[in-house]
């Protein structure tokens, strides 16, 4: 007989666990081929979307004090992930390069609905170990990271974008009338070379070079370097080819990800270059408890910048008193957010609401629409 309160507790925690469904989806579209390739994007956009419109928003809030010991299927959940990923994604280029019944157009949609899902889950469950103590966890993160060529997001994130977030030294807060284009052109350059700047700054307050073997730029160069040779050991010059379109579609799921989380949101500049603390009031929330399952609630965006060591099951729910609301999960938003017109008529009154309602002495925003970027199209 299970006990009530463990029922509950794995009541809980398989919600969570439904995304790990995508993988057998993948070997299955994989095997078929034809038009099944197309089921992975179609079923990771919408059916969270779908079930939003019936489930609803999720607005309880998890004891922010409970016990580590009591997380820790939570913990394995996301654990058990990495392995998978990376024994799906090196299967379909072993697979799908010696299938006689993969065309090019197949092998094309295939990969980008693998994209879709590294994108989606690997990345995201890469941000939920970077920021845990553990070296298990930060080394799975990596590993994720390493499958999609992007393993810099770990230096750019940890030690740019939490600390500059909603000012003019952080390129992933999204500017204000910025559309994605312009946006994801924008990061992929100036991500990189933040990230290889604040290690290097963070050497040299140690007083070493950042040709030290310290900096983990060696660490991301070997670990992609490993997982290129295997792309290409398994499926010669045809499977890197697929492992790198799965990898720039996982890197622009990320950015658009990253572009709709705090768009247009900025701190208050209190003068002599700096800034007011980070406060829930400058990342987009959204509760939409079904989008919430599949990405690991990575929807609380605005508890998770005002406490970044916080677990998953723990980030707590903001009213639209205390935090900017999303009136979508991330799904329609991101989709939103490849229209600029679209995107500009949906969340630009948004964005003048939350300035007139948490910075009503500011009268001139003309400094913090512009940041020296041009104006966007």
């Amino acid at each position: 007989m299970i006990a009530p309160e463990t029922l509950a507790r794995w009541q809980q925690i398989l919600p969570y666990a439904s995304a790990f469904l995508l993988a057998p989806l993948i070997w299955f579209c994989t095997v078929q081929g034809g038009w099944y390739v197309l089921l992975i994007p179609l079923i990771t956009w919408n059916c969270y979307t779908a079930l939003d419109k019936v489930l609803g928003l999720n607005l309880e809030n998890a004891d922010p004090d409970t016990p580590e010991t009591h997380l820790y299927w939570y913990r394995m959940l996301v654990l058990a992930w990495p392995p998978i990923q990376f024994a799906t994604l090196f299967w379909a280029i072993w697979y799908a390069t010696r299938a006689d019944h993969l065309g090019t157009a197949e092998l094309i949609g295939l990969f980008f609905g693998i994209g879709v899902v590294t994108g989606t889950m690997g990345i995201n469950y890469s941000h939920e170990l970077m920021h845990q103590k553990s070296r298990i966890e930060r080394a799975f993160g990596d590993w994720l990271l390493a499958m999609v060529l992007y393993s810099h997001f770990r230096s750019e994130h940890l030690l740019v974008h939490h600390r500059y977030v909603g000012t003019p030294r952080d390129p992933v807060t999204a500017r204000y009338n910025e559309n994605f284009h312009r946006f994801f052109a924008r990061v992929l350059r100036q991500c990189l070379v933040s990230a290889f700047r604040a290690e290097k700054e963070k050497l040299a307050k140690k007083d070493r070079s950042w040709t030290d073997l310290a900096n983990p730029f060696y660490r991301y160069a070997l670990l992609q370097a490993l997982m290129l040779g295997l792309a290409f050991a398994l499926g010669g010059v045809t499977g890197v080819g697929l492992f790198l379109l799965q990898a720039f579609i996982a890197i622009w799921h990320l950015e658009l990800v990253n572009y709709v989380e705090h768009y247009g949101l900025t701190r208050k500049h209190l003068g002599d270059g700096k800034y007011e603390h980070v406060q829930p009031r400058h990342s987009w929330n959204a509760a939409h408890k079904a989008s919430n399952w599949l990405l690991i609630n990575l929807q609380r965006h605005s508890d998770h910048h005002y406490k970044p060591n916080r677990r998953f099951p723990l980030l707590q729910n903001y009213t639209q008193d205390e935090a900017p609301q999303l009136p979508h999960g991330y799904a329609v938003m991101t989709t939103a957010a490849l229209i600029p017109r679209l995107w500009r008529r949906m969340m630009n009154p948004r964005v003048r609401r939350w300035r007139s309602m948490y910075y009503p002495e500011i009268t001139d925003w003309g400094p913090y629409n512009q940041w020296d970027l041009p104006k966007p199209r």
